[in-house]
């Protein structure tokens, strides 16, 4: 898939990557990404070197007439285990898969935030990132999205053309609560130094409310609450959306930038 619709979408939208030497070469590992718009999740596997499953709600997988049945399509290439967000046996069978991936050594994506962030913000993130943590050992690798939302608005289908980037944090290791996963207060603290890390990546500002209550304010004709600091009451780091690298200088092809290596697109 990543040689044919890959290419196409290299082309149209030119992908760029930053952190991608912070990807483990093997083993398991957990990719915890802000989630922006439903390209995200065509995105964030075509610009891993490595073969990545992910979670996502179970909508995508049954989509009717011809979107939907393409998105459907696409998502079953790319590895998407379908969750039901009613929650219950369902989510549980889901976290269990990936357990099972990660357990294989392979690599396992999942939005935190539960769905797309209704405004571009960051949103409270879901403690089943970090439940899954402690109980398969792997590390948590933060990743952002960029420019996703500009690209495909909430709404819109077809996205417009813009530059997509993906921004990859240090993989981050959660051995010290190892045993101590059906601790509510410990699962909250890790999933929040992992929002963090997100935060941290993405330069998004943070309110402290989950994404799916914020739609559900949205829908009511309520406003949601105005943006908080930072995940877990930390103070909210001075950065800025990344922006795409500057295409290199005409004549110096050896031409370097100081910030994070752009990896492949």
């Amino acid at each position: 898939m990543k040689a044919t619709l890959g290419t196409v979408l290299r082309v149209a939208y030119q992908p760029w990557i930053r952190g991608s030497e912070n990807l483990p070469a093997s083993g398991g590992a957990i990719l915890a990404s802000n989630h922006l718009a439903v390209i995200d999740s065509f995105f964030l596997p075509l610009m891993m070197p490595r073969e990545i499953v992910f979670l996502g709600k179970s909508d995508y997988v049954e989509g009717r007439g011809l979107r939907g049945r393409f998105v459907a399509w696409f998502m079953r290439g790319v590895g998407l285990i379908p969750v039901d967000r009613a929650g219950g046996r369902a989510s549980e069978a889901a976290l269990n898969a990936g357990l099972a991936r990660l357990s294989d050594g392979g690599l396992f994506g999942i939005y935190p935030e539960g769905t797309r962030s209704p405004d571009g913000r960051l949103y409270r993130g879901k403690t089943g990132v970090a439940r899954l943590a402690l109980e398969s050992g792997a590390p948590v690798v933060p990743v952002a999205m960029i420019g996703t939302n500009i690209a495909q608005p909430i709404g819109k289908r077809i996205p417009r053309l813009k530059r997509i980037g993906v921004v990859m944090g240090e993989p981050m290791d959660f051995s010290r609560y190892r045993g101590m996963e059906n601790d509510r207060f410990v699962l909250r603290s890790i999933t929040d130094e992992i929002m963090y890390e997100i935060m941290r990546l993405s330069g998004q500002e943070y309110v402290d409310m989950y994404a799916a209550t914020a739609k559900a304010r949205i829908a009511a004709g309520k406003t949601t609450d105005t943006a908080s600091d930072a995940p877990g009451g930390r103070v909210a780091p001075e950065t800025d959306v990344p922006s795409a690298p500057a295409p290199p200088t005409t004549g110096d092809p050896g031409s370097s930038d100081s910030t994070p290596t752009e990896g492949p697109a």
